[in-house]
């Protein structure tokens, strides 16, 4: 089976477990409502045949919506969590655009309110599972290499190394790497790389057509506009998807507005602090969840203090650093102590790497699960920190990494954040500080309250797969 008649065999199925999904979550709502007995008698009892056309009205219209929100065209990776969120709005659209088709069809019948509200949830929830199951098939499918889809990566810095470790690490996406391309500026090919280097820039369509390339990923941020719309060029006539990871620059122009100064045109880029209800909101938010946080785990936190204590008798049960936060200021941050007292006493200020001998035993299964974290929410209702932002470093590596790395700074326009967009795409612990200062940006120009909840349930997530945590 080729990809292409994959794709149309997963829009096909999902299109079928869509009405499915509608059909069963309409009937099992006039069963709740009329048959179950767990809600209040209705004053007129409807029977089940008189909501045919309702299913029938809601199997054409959900699919119509689906197609306007480009729902029937999966994307490799895509978050499960942004597809609850547009097929809570598609859904929604649905039910009021199968109301009015109704009530202009058949003006004498009204259907019971309380079975449309129960077959809104109910339809949410069936299509996300649904679909959910789907995605796992597919993901199976790809995993077992019944299709793949051969893959070129253009550079051989940390960026295209990067983009190699994430599509092994991820052999659900069906990707299969077959090499690397260099450009010119590159210098002496690295030895370290896993896979060959195939040629240069010149030599990119060649690869394609040799290797039956179906993708190419531009991971080399150096590259010119010319330079890639060469890329492009030579790659068109085989199509093959191309994609493009970007430099901090076009993250930081992602949103870009048009004015002019007494005539004369400027483009502005966005100012990536956030300002006035927003700021409250993202407040009020804070304190509301680290409240019922600190509330929830309050019997953890005294077990934890005290097996630290036991464990480790010679230390204090908690550790405080300090961190550079909002406006470059200095936070102490709090933390249940992971490490033998002394140990930056010969090292001095080091990132903890995996298997570190300075750690105790209680202090790697705390970090490995981010127990020793727990703490940080008092920081952050006492607004010293967010739940979600960029992660604070500590001064020695602030002052580093604002030297070599482009608006590194501008992380410090928002609050320092217990987890952040960074952490839930895997660049945890000792990994590249530029790509992390990138989602960084990304997430300050790009914050909503949604995003939040988005990281937080992410967070929640990756706390039992985080292969970084340590």
């Amino acid at each position: 089976m080729t990809q292409k008649q994959l794709l149309k065999a997963f829009s096909l199925g999902l299109l079928l477990g869509d009405i499915a999904a509608v059909n069963a979550s309409i009937f099992a709502a006039y069963y709740l409502r009329f048959e179950s007995g767990l809600l209040p008698p209705a004053e007129v009892h409807h029977t089940a045949e008189s909501y045919f056309g309702l299913a029938i009205i809601a199997s054409i219209i959900v699919p119509i919506v689906f197609v306007f929100q480009r729902l029937y065209q999966p994307k490799r990776g895509a978050s499960k969590i942004d597809e609850f969120s547009r097929l809570f709005t598609a859904v929604s659209v649905a039910i009021v655009v199968t109301m009015a088709v109704s009530a202009f069809l058949s003006r004498e019948f009204y259907y019971s309110r309380g079975l449309l509200a129960i077959a809104w949830v109910l339809g949410v929830i069936f299509i996300w599972l649904g679909r959910l199951m789907q995605y796992a098939l597919h993901g199976f499918l790809r995993q077992r290499g019944v299709v793949r889809e051969r893959v070129l990566i253009v550079g051989t810095g940390d960026v295209a190394k990067m983009i190699l470790q994430k599509v092994a690490a991820s052999p659900k996406l069906g990707l299969t790497p077959v090499g690397f391309i260099t450009s010119d500026g590159d210098g002496e090919r690295s030895p370290s790389l896993d896979l060959p280097v195939l040629g240069r820039l010149a030599d990119i369509g060649d690869v394609v057509r040799e290797r039956d390339v179906q993708e190419v990923i531009v991971g080399d941020a150096t590259l010119s506009h010319r330079e890639i719309l060469d890329i492009v060029a030579q790659c068109e006539k085989y199509h093959v998807n191309i994609k493009v990871f970007p430099d901090v620059f076009q993250i930081m122009a992602s949103e870009v507005a048009i004015g002019d100064l007494n005539g004369l045109p400027m483009v502005s880029i966005r100012d990536v602090a956030l300002r006035g209800w927003r700021l409250t909101l993202k407040r009020v938010f804070d304190l509301t969840f680290s409240s019922l946080v600190l509330i929830a785990v309050s019997p953890l936190m005294v077990l934890v203090a005290i097996l630290v204590k036991i464990t480790s008798p010679d230390g204090p049960v908690f550790y405080v650093q300090e961190r550079i936060g909002l406006d470059d200021k200095p936070i102490q941050i709090i933390k249940f102590r992971s490490m033998r007292p002394d140990a930056e006493g010969k090292t001095g200020p080091v990132w903890t790497k995996k298997g570190d001998d300075r750690t105790t035993w209680l202090g790697r299964l705390l970090r490995r699960f981010s127990i020793d974290e727990l703490p940080q929410f008092i920081n952050v209702w006492f607004g010293q920190m967010s739940v979600v932002g960029p992660r604070p470093e500590r001064p020695f590596f602030v002052q580093r990494f604002a030297q070599s790395v482009p608006r590194y700074a501008e992380r410090h326009k928002e609050k320092a954040g217990l987890t952040g967009w960074a952490q839930v795409n895997g660049l945890r612990g000792d990994v590249s500080i530029e790509e992390r200062t990138a989602y960084d940006l990304w997430y300050v120009e790009n914050w909503t309250l949604w995003l939040d909840f988005k990281i937080i349930l992410r967070t929640l997530i990756t706390i039992f797969r985080d292969k970084n945590a340590y």
